[in-house]
């Protein structure tokens, strides 16, 4: 959410600014207009700013640059990721950037195909999304069939079986549930009786293709094209909370510390 992360900013930049300045300037003022037998009182500005200044400069941080927690607002990753799901983006993974314009500053890690990355999609810029990351740059990428192929070789699937939706994913029952063979990371993938969005497609150089899980409910690289790397906003590795009132148990305990394949 860019509009939290920058009155982030600003509070800790303003709060900050107000307890540097006294610290240089006003609190010696107003010990000097008191007298030597008088108590100099601060103003109430300057107390709230002591007060909140290393609270919120240790939020910005961790949100900045250690882990930052999102929450899952669709279907498009089911049934890795289920609608309700709040989970954690680890923000260093692949390089330390500025909050707001996200711009890197240190170099650091590049996303591996398989990962699960929030990013912030070229047509959406102020929005947070998130997809798996099937291509890399160089790779040749097909989908045709329900099936994915990478560099000429077609990926093997396994039939898991039908799935069934909770909650506000009730829509996704009767989908089937497959295991999709991306080398070293296999995965859960949902597909339905018709296939969307056929084509292929060369990864450029500084860019990635993503798809979500939910390949017939899910508007990603086959529909918009390619996610530059200076979009990412770094890796989910973990759901930290379920809370679905659609579902029949609110929260779902069971998810609690799963990880994101």
């Amino acid at each position: 959410m860019v509009w939290f992360e920058t009155i982030l900013v600003l509070l800790t930049a303003l709060s900050g600014l107000v307890w540097l300045l006294d610290k240089l300037f006003l609190a010696k003022r107003r010990a000097a207009a008191a007298g030597p037998l008088d108590e100099a009182k601060e103003p109430l500005l300057v107390d709230y700013s002591k007060a909140f200044f290393p609270v919120l400069a240790l939020v910005l941080g961790l949100r900045s640059f250690v882990a930052e927690p999102f929450r899952i607002p669709s279907s498009s990753m089911m049934p890795t990721l289920l609608i309700g799901d709040f989970i954690l983006v680890n923000k260093f993974a692949y390089g330390l950037r500025l909050p707001i314009n996200n711009r890197k500053f240190v170099e650091i890690g590049e996303p591996a195909r398989g990962d699960v990355v929030v990013f912030r999609p070229p047509h959406h810029p102020r929005e947070d999304w998130i997809k798996r990351v099937i291509g890399v740059p160089g790779d040749r990428i097909g989908y045709h069939d329900h099936k994915v192929s990478v560099n000429g070789q077609v990926l093997p699937y396994r039939v898991e079986g039908v799935y069934t939706g909770v909650g506000q994913g009730i829509g996704e029952t009767g989908d089937t549930r497959l295991t999709e063979g991306l080398p070293g990371r296999p995965h859960f993938v949902l597909e339905r009786e018709f296939s969307v969005a056929d084509g292929d497609w060369t990864v450029p150089a500084g860019h990635y293709f993503v798809m979500g899980d939910n390949r017939g409910n899910s508007e990603d690289s086959r529909f918009w094209g390619f996610l530059p790397e200076a979009n990412l906003r770094g890796k989910a590795f973990m759901v930290w909370m379920n809370f679905d009132t659609s579902a029949d148990r609110w929260v779902d305990v069971s998810r609690i510390g799963t990880r994101i394949p």
